[in-house]
């Protein structure tokens, strides 16, 4: 199978990135040092080639209407020009097809960043919702031909600042953008650039949308001013120490939001209907999302290990790894809901039975550690 490849590809090859099958894109896990591009966003400025995510424009008369449906949050929190929501697109029984980011842009416009894997298949459910109930919107995946868009994550304490050097016209209308706002300027030297205030680390930082003819030279011009490029390796261990979820790994279409930290992004509060509420209000919570810390040594904390509770009862680790700015084993988890912050509960690794402590999350924000 070729592998799909982003605008970026030839300067992650030229910089001696070690190179990985990631869904089917030719993506980088490392530049030499995954430990030092973890430290480096944490500490000062890193990059992520994110341009294998795919922007999809939805425009149209009635998309708000469309997108009331669709999303399992509700679009109509977004009245100011810019504002972006953190939501799921779930199916009829209430799994989650994806998380995405939608972004408010006018009336007639929202514009939706899915995850890489599921693009062709989160695209394929918009165009057949959008059928189904005559909305008339027009769905644009902004990749191939059409005006294709590439996205650069630029993350940590000295990101914005460093931004601004490289992008002086996008210091004015940004500097003031709350977390999760969003504003489009027209004249960088880089072609019209959407510069978003949203990350996946933990960190602050910006999302960098540009024309993908132009995704090379603005990657090169954030080099020159010293921001470490970073791989998927270290986007893994910060945002795992955010305590973020990661789709096909912490959830999916099998797994109800709600027991995998995810109620946040559903509303269930306002009469609007969306596909698959019936089935959440239905089923309930059936488990909670924590973290875990390990306390004894013997073993790496990895997803699908099991869980034990004092109780008995089981539950499993959807994610895991060693955390570079807590020096311990850490990992996310669904587990039964009689499990409370500062438990001890068991991890099986090996056939041996190792203590992990509870905690909330997240571990990590804004460089500080947060769960001990």
């Amino acid at each position: 199978m070729t592998l799909k490849a982003t605008p970026l590809n030839s300067a992650h090859r030229a910089a001696n990135a070690k190179m990985v099958d990631f869904g089917g894109w030719d993506m980088p896990v490392n530049y030499g040092s995954q430990i030092e591009e973890h430290n480096a966003v944490r500490s000062d400025a890193g990059m992520f080639d994110v341009s294998h995510m795919c922007v999809v424009d939805v425009k149209g008369a009635n998309v708000r209407t469309f997108l009331r449906g669709l999303l399992a949050n509700n679009v109509d929190k977004l009245q100011v020009p810019g504002k972006a929501l953190y939501s799921c697109m779930l199916n009829p029984e209430g799994g989650v097809i994806d998380d995405l980011i939608v972004y408010f842009m006018s009336e007639e416009w929202f514009r939706i960043v899915v995850n890489a894997g599921t693009a062709e298949k989160d695209v394929a459910w918009m165009n057949g919702q959008n059928t189904a109930t005559n909305s008339g919107v027009t769905i644009t995946a902004r990749r191939d031909g059409n005006d294709p868009i590439a996205l650069i994550a630029v993350q940590g304490p000295n990101a914005r600042a460093k931004v601004w050097q490289v992008l002086p016209t996008t210091q004015a209308p940004s500097e003031h953008l709350k977390p999760f706002n969003a504003v489009i300027v027209g004249d960088t030297a880089f072609g019209e650039a959407m510069v978003a205030r949203t990350g996946y680390t933990g960190e602050d930082g910006f999302e960098i949308g540009v024309p993908a003819s132009q995704a090379e030279a603005l990657w090169n011009a954030f080099v020159a001013v010293g921001i470490k490029p970073a791989g998927l390796g270290a986007r893994d261990t910060l945002r795992l120490e955010a305590g973020m979820n990661l789709y096909g790994q912490d959830m999916d279409d099998a797994v109800n939001p709600l027991d995998a930290g995810l109620a946040w992004t559903i509303d269930l509060v306002s009469e609007r209907d969306f596909i698959g509420k019936a089935a959440l209000q239905a089923k309930g919570q059936g488990a909670q999302f924590v973290g875990l810390i390990l306390r004894e040594k013997g073993g790496i904390l990895r997803a699908h290990q099991k869980v034990v509770a004092a109780s008995g009862l089981e539950g499993e680790i959807t994610s895991g790894t060693f955390s570079p700015s807590m020096q311990q084993a850490i990992a996310l988890a669904r587990v039964p809901m009689d499990v409370a912050i500062g438990d001890t509960v068991h991890v099986i690794i090996r056939d041996k039975r190792l203590a992990a402590s509870v905690v909330k999350l997240p571990f990590v924000r804004n460089g500080k550690v947060l769960a001990a």
